[in-house]
C-alpha cells in the first residue's frame, strides 16, 4: 500500500490494521491478484492492481465477465471499507458493470472514486485498465452493515 494512504477515523477498524499489517487481505482478493497500490478516504479514492491469470480465461481467450465484475466489486467494496468504523462491514447491494473491450490474461489496474458517502448507503464508481485502456466499469450502491 502507499506510504501516503490517510486512515479512516477509526484505528481499530479492519482497513487500519491491514495498513498496519495486523490483519490480511480478504481471500477474494488474494484470489484476484489484488494490491492496494494506494488509498485517500479523504478525497474518496482507491487504486488497486489485479493479476489476470489463465485460470480466469473464457473459451475465447478473454478473461471471463464474472472475473472482471469481481475485481470492480473488490475495487469499490474495499474503498467503502477504507470509510468504514470497527464492528462495521460494508455488503454491495447493486453492481452494475459495462464490458467496454477485451481483456487478456495478465496486470489491470482498478480505480474506484466515492461518489456519495452516506450514513448507510455509499455510491462508488470504478474501472479496470489494461495496456492503458479501460476494459470494463462499475457503478456499485454498498450498504454498511453495523454488528
Amino acid at each position: 500500500m502507499n506510504g501516503g494512504s490517510r486512515m479512516s477515523a477509526s484505528t481499530d477498524s479492519y482497513f487500519n490494521r491491514l495498513q498496519r499489517g495486523e490483519a490480511g487481505l480478504p481471500a477474494i482478493t488474494a484470489t484476484l491478484g489484488g494490491h492496494i497500490r494506494a488509498v485517500d478516504v479523504e478525497a474518496g479514492t482507491m487504486e488497486s492492481d489485479y493479476l489476470a491469470t489463465d485460470a480466469f480465461l473464457n473459451p475465447a481467450g478473454q478473461v471471463q465477465g464474472g472475473i472482471l465484475s469481481a475485481m470492480l466489486d473488490d475495487v469499490t467494496a474495499f474503498l467503502v471499507t477504507a470509510t468504514l468504523a470497527e464492528g462495521e462491514h460494508c455488503a454491495t447491494l447493486n453492481l452494475n458493470v459495462s464490458f467496454l473491450r477485451p481483456a487478456a490474461a495478465g496486470p489491470m489496474q482498478g480505480r474506484s472514486q466515492l461518489v456519495r458517502r452516506g450514513k448507510e448507503v455509499c455510491h462508488v464508481s470504478g474501472e479496470l485498465r489494461q495496456g492503458g485502456k479501460v476494459v470494463a466499469t462499475a457503478v456499485a450502491t454498498c450498504v454498511v452493515v453495523r454488528r
